[in-house]
């Protein structure tokens, strides 16, 4: 262990960068819905486990005041051989403001980085509605949100192809 400071080195002059940044100014419910259409009859035990059906879309759009709006849609409808349990659906958006990104670089960072500010906050909200509606809380497993960009992207390219 050393009593040098990392950073000693560093000149610190007032004309630094302003380094780029990320600011959640809001976060909002913009549509739920929960649907149980078997309850009570759904929430006996023993029944085999369902096959779960997830969908992940994320949309991004400047506004006039210069900060962007990203939403996160998740969806989740679970069913058995006899038929549908529950369907949950959630439009999730957030206001951000972004600031030293290249304009370039600002479609990744809307559509990755800000889903995965907003992630955390729908994935508790699936799993509280989902509790509520008398099943065990569905925690949503961690997405790939470029992954996801990445394949919209090759989706895309495909179209404008054919």
């Amino acid at each position: 262990m050393t009593d040098t400071d990392a950073g000693a080195g560093a000149p610190e002059t007032a004309e630094a960068t302003e380094p780029g940044g990320i600011r959640i100014l809001a976060q909002f419910i913009r549509d739920l819905s929960f649907e149980n259409p078997r309850a009570p009859e759904s929430l006996r035990g023993g029944a085999a486990q369902p096959q779960i059906d997830l969908g992940v879309e994320m949309n991004a759009r400047s506004r006039e005041d210069g900060f962007f709006e990203v939403d996160l849609k998740l969806s989740a409808k679970a069913n058995r051989e006899d038929g549908p349990i529950f369907v949950v659906e959630l439009l999730y958006g957030g206001v951000f403001q972004i600031a030293g990104v290249a304009p370039e670089d600002m479609e990744p960072v809307l559509l990755i980085e800000c889903p995965r500010y907003l992630f955390p906050f729908a994935r508790k909200i699936i799993a509280d509605v989902t509790s509520d509606g008398g099943y065990p809380p569905f925690m949503l497993d961690p997405i790939d949100f470029a992954g996801v960009y990445a394949a919209r992207k090759a989706q895309e390219a495909q179209v404008g192809h054919a």
